[in-house]
């Protein structure tokens, strides 16, 4: 019992804790996946990047864009149209054309720029 009423009695400490957040660069795709997430299941695309400074691949699932002249970053959400073809203007139908992709599966190979957005990796369309 002695070692738990110790730990009750530990107080905050002053050392920040280590970020080890990459650095933006270049990256290469080398997996595409859909995955579900959150309560409601949304559709998202997931890339495993290469990062030169990563020992194994990294999921990036966001994009930073120009949108009415302003960068906007958000998730790369798999949307349709009314006609079961990805929503243009979407995203990912954003990050598709700047990388001369004409669809998900062709990003595979693709060699990507990459940005911070926070202290998490996204690809950069702009």
């Amino acid at each position: 019992m002695t070692e738990t009423q110790e730990e009750l009695e530990k107080e905050i400490g002053t050392i920040e804790p280590e970020k080890k957040s990459l650095k933006p660069g270049k990256v290469k795709i080398v997996k595409v996946a859909i995955e579900e997430v959150g309560e409601k299941k949304n559709k998202k695309v997931v890339c495993q990047v290469d990062h030169p400074d990563a020992d194994v691949p990294i999921a990036i699932s966001a994009v930073s864009y120009l949108r009415d002249k302003a960068v906007k970053t958000t998730g790369l959400w798999y949307n349709l149209d009314k006609e079961e073809n990805l929503q243009l203007g979407s995203a990912l139908a954003i990050f598709l054309e700047h990388s001369g992709s004409k669809n998900i599966k062709a990003l595979e190979g693709k060699e990507v720029e990459t940005e911070l957005d926070g202290n998490y990796l996204c690809f950069k369309c702009y």
